[in-house]
């Protein structure tokens, strides 16, 4: 080879190792300016309004993605005024036992950690509070919103003092928050040890809560949050419509209405307005018993309300049934519940909603009863002097289309049987049958075919 061949080849090995090593030293240096920076990222996920089931099963899944996914910790933005009992157990055993750094942030100025909010905040791996924000008011209420039972009180009163105690935070609050109803201010929440923290931003939460170490499980994790990426977690749209029907009061609500609406199409059959509209509200309290604490004995009562109701429009005038119905009604949405769940049906809603149903029961009585009496004169109906074929008499079920719709009928003279193919005109109408009369006899002929002889005037 050429003295100048392998000169050139030299120099090309040369630039190809110098472009490496500067290549390395880039990525090098990069790398570590990504770790001074914070190259990590931060799950988020917002909780507003009522602590539902629903709720507690988003929290769940929102930690198991969030770790999978390789998140440095996952943020809960919390403002709540309460829930259920039930569904705040579920959701301090999930922070208890997260995979994952958990971090409880009580935010925007003004929100509140109320109730079951307090649990929750208490559970977090980290507490923290933006300004002018409040926590507590723990004490469990039952369906009158008075206080509940001494049992249930001491009950969770124990459960915020294992939390505390476990997380390291102010005992006496968290027992204080139960039995005494005590709520405090974020200043006052960080002076006491209730909670770590004050920031006004996510950001500067990040920023305060770097390097910090947390017991996560059996093992102490280092906080990398410093400039971290935070990647927002949002409540699916199933769930979102569930969280909004995992109410009690409109459970009951729909339960009721949906049942009245039932009611109304017995009363006045055709249109199909009021039974469509029951089945839709029907439907819709199902889905909110899906994802609430349902006490079986006041669901059996509720079924017992509605057969009541039913038969107010058999025996109409009586009250009997609306009044039966009215009171399993009441005791129904009492107990449809279970009482330590936290779950109930608000007296203010459940009294004016069975008053509404007994006078509209009544009322679709004496619709009933009024139709009733309309449909024995028979004398002014249009049906009557229209005409109709018989079919389904060897089948054992006479009837004929008269106007387009297939009615049962009966002969007006019983000694004069009617036969398929007949022509028929009405002289009656007794409620959903007609009474008839032959214009026209149907006969067989030779064959078994039907042949139509005019009778004689």
């Amino acid at each position: 080879m050429p003295a100048t061949t392998r000169s050139a080849a030299a120099r090309l090995r040369a630039a190809l190792g110098l472009a490496c090593l500067m290549t390395g030293l880039t990525m090098l240096l990069a790398g570590g300016a990504l770790a001074q920076t914070g190259s990590g990222t931060v799950a988020m996920t917002e909780v507003r309004g009522a602590i539902t089931p629903v709720i507690a099963d988003h929290l769940h899944d929102t930690i198991e993605g969030a770790a999978q996914d390789g998140h440095e910790a996952l943020v809960v933005v919390l403002d709540t005024p309460g829930g259920l009992v039930a569904a705040t157990r579920d959701i301090v055993q999930h922070f208890m036992d997260a995979p994952l750094p958990v971090i409880v942030y009580v935010a925007p100025s003004g929100a509140d950690a109320g109730s079951a909010g307090t649990f929750m905040t208490l559970a977090g791996h980290v507490a923290a509070m933006a300004p002018a924000t409040t926590i507590g008011a723990a004490t469990p209420v039952d369906a009158e919103g008075q206080e509940a039972g001494e049992k249930m009180v001491e009950n969770l009163a124990s459960f915020a003092e294992a939390i505390a105690e476990e997380r390291g935070r102010d005992v006496d609050f968290a027992v204080e928050s139960v039995r005494d109803g005590r709520s405090i201010t974020a200043r006052a929440a960080v002076e006491r040890g209730a909670v770590d923290l004050i920031a006004p931003t996510l950001g500067e939460l990040l920023e305060e809560i770097d390097g910090r170490e947390v017991q996560v499980r059996d093992a102490t994790v280092t906080l990398a949050t410093s400039g971290a990426m935070v990647v927002e977690v949002q409540m699916t749209g199933p769930r979102q419509l569930l969280q909004i029907l995992a109410d009690p009061n409109l459970a009951f609500i729909f339960l009721s209405l949906g049942t009245l609406a039932i009611l109304y199409e017995i009363a006045n059959p055709g249109l199909g307005l009021g039974g469509v509209v029951g089945v839709v509200l029907l439907i819709l309290a199902m889905f909110s018993l899906a994802v609430l604490p349902v006490n079986w004995a006041g669901a059996a009562l509720m079924l017992v309300a509605a057969a009541m109701f039913i038969a107010e429009l058999f025996v109409p005038g009586v009250g009997v049934g609306a009044a039966g119905g009215t009171a399993a009604l009441l005791l129904g949405g009492l107990f449809l519940f279970q009482a330590q769940s936290g779950a109930a049906v608000s007296i203010w809603v459940l009294i004016p909603t069975a008053a509404v149903t007994f006078g509209l029961t009544i009322f679709a009585g004496i619709m009933v009863a009024r139709s009733r009496k309309m449909r024995s004169t028979g004398g002014s109906d249009d049906m009557l002097g229209r005409l109709g074929k018989v079919e389904g008499v060897a089948e054992g079920r006479p009837r004929a289309k008269v106007g387009g719709t297939y009615w049962r009928i009966v002969p007006d003279d019983p000694d004069v049987p009617l036969r398929d193919g007949d022509e028929v005109r009405v002289t009656e109408r007794r409620n959903l049958d007609l009474v008839v009369a032959p214009t026209i006899r149907g006969s067989e002929d030779a064959e078994g075919r039907p042949a139509n002889i005019e009778e004689p005037s």
